[in-house]
């Protein structure tokens, strides 16, 4: 086996770092409503496709800047969050039965994608689409730029947000002992319907990178499912900086991996890293 030049190698680590970002970026929503919801929300990765089809469908017929759909993905995905969320409280689902109904949930949304776009291939021709920096002998595209720049921005400003104000540490407290914290006057499900928001808009701003940089079809919903899952468990359920540092790891050795062996090597990294974790710190989850 030949390996490959320092400048591919660092190339290739580049990408993973970018391509990790969206790995943590998707899994920050999942993982704060299950942390601390203790709901295992798979309408997660339905949401965030809807929203890389409506960005789709705004930028390449309305003509709108890609990053100005955010004005209204977010608000709209806020709302589908909460309710979800409603939903679920109203009928008090396990976490087991949760992520049954989201599952249920998916696959309606799938369908209507489906029905509306159809399963044809659909990629996104933006402004930002060929950009690309030169960093030395490394090359930088801009939408991967962005969605780096964004996963980070909101990674550390959630954690801020968690460790130094009053719904941080109300949220936490909730996840920690409901029961207890309700007797000291926090409203239970008026945090957990805002941290369900919050999830939904996460979803609808990862939706909109993956449709500056992914070709999208329906049916790729489920091929995101399993690498995330393994960031969001690798970093800490209800973790604000976990999914973007595990994602990034992911990454880094996925893309590491498929250029010194083989792209087909790729997969087995994050599974065997989520089944070591799994087999020698249960505890951590």
């Amino acid at each position: 086996m030949t390996l490959p030049s320092a400048t591919l190698l660092a190339q290739s680590a580049l990408s993973g770092i970018f391509i990790g970002s969206l790995y943590g970026l998707l899994g920050l929503g999942l993982s704060l409503s299950w942390g601390l919801l203790h709901v295992i929300n798979l309408a997660h990765f339905a949401f965030a496709f809807l929203a890389a089809y409506l960005c789709y469908q705004l930028a390449s017929v309305g003509g709108v800047d890609p990053l100005l759909t955010l004005v209204l993905i977010v608000p709209l995905f806020a709302a589908l969050g909460i309710a979800v969320q409603w939903l679920l409280a109203r009928f008090s689902l396990s976490p087991l039965n949760s992520l049954l109904a989201t599952f249920g949930l998916t696959a309606i949304v799938e369908a209507g994608i489906q029905g509306y776009w159809t399963a044809d291939f659909r990629k996104l021709e933006s402004v930002y689409a060929g950009e690309k920096l030169r960093i030395g002998g490394l090359f930088v595209p801009i939408p991967e730029l962005i969605t780096l720049a964004l996963a980070v921005a909101l990674s550390f400003g959630i954690y801020a947000a968690m460790r130094h104000t009053r719904l941080g540490r109300a949220l936490r407290a909730l996840a920690e002992d409901a029961p207890i914290a309700a007797a000291f006057g926090i409203n239970a499900q008026a945090h957990a319907l805002a941290i369900a928001g919050v999830s939904g808009a996460l979803a609808g701003i990862a939706g909109v990178c993956l449709a500056l940089s992914f070709t999208l079809t329906p049916s790729s919903i489920y091929a995101w499912v399993g690498v995330v899952f393994a960031a969001v468990m690798l970093g800490g359920l209800g973790s604000a900086l976990g999914p973007l540092f595990a994602g990034a790891a992911i990454g880094v050795s996925e893309a590491v991996t498929m250029a010194v062996a083989s792209p087909s090597w790729a997969p087995i990294v994050s599974f065997t890293l989520l089944i070591a974790l799994l087999l020698l710190r249960p505890g951590r989850t």
